[in-house]
């Protein structure tokens, strides 16, 4: 199979450890995902969800990755995927009557995000 070179320049961000909920992540990611990216920012910006900041973050970041290492314009550039993924739970106690102790879960999470350019075709 021959592959031209431009078509599988991807350019990616990767976040890991994210304080938050796989769910709460994935409800934001799937809103964007096969968008613009300027659309995506737009997006973003104007979304009420607390997981939306980390996501603009890790958009801008990639985009940077995609202009400075390959040489590619944020114009042209897409989402092409994105992912999210369960990180480790962070296990605490917290103390409570009579001695005792109740475990508290906090939830991290792994974002991946893929951009591409689009074909001029």
């Amino acid at each position: 199979m021959i592959k031209n070179e431009n078509s599988d320049k991807e350019a990616k961000a990767l976040a890991q450890h994210i304080r938050m909920s796989v769910f709460k992540a994935r409800r934001v990611i799937d809103q964007i995902r096969g968008r613009s990216y300027e659309e995506t920012l737009m997006i973003l910006e104007l979304m009420p969800y607390c997981a939306s900041y980390p996501i603009l973050k890790l958009v801008y970041s990639a985009a940077a990755n995609a202009s400075h290492n390959m040489g590619l314009n944020e114009a042209d550039l897409f989402i092409s995927k994105a992912e999210v993924n369960r990180g480790a739970i962070v296990k605490k106690l917290k103390p409570r009557a009579r001695g005792r102790s109740y475990l508290i879960k906090k939830t991290t999470c792994h974002i991946k995000i893929f951009l591409k350019e689009k074909s001029k075709d």
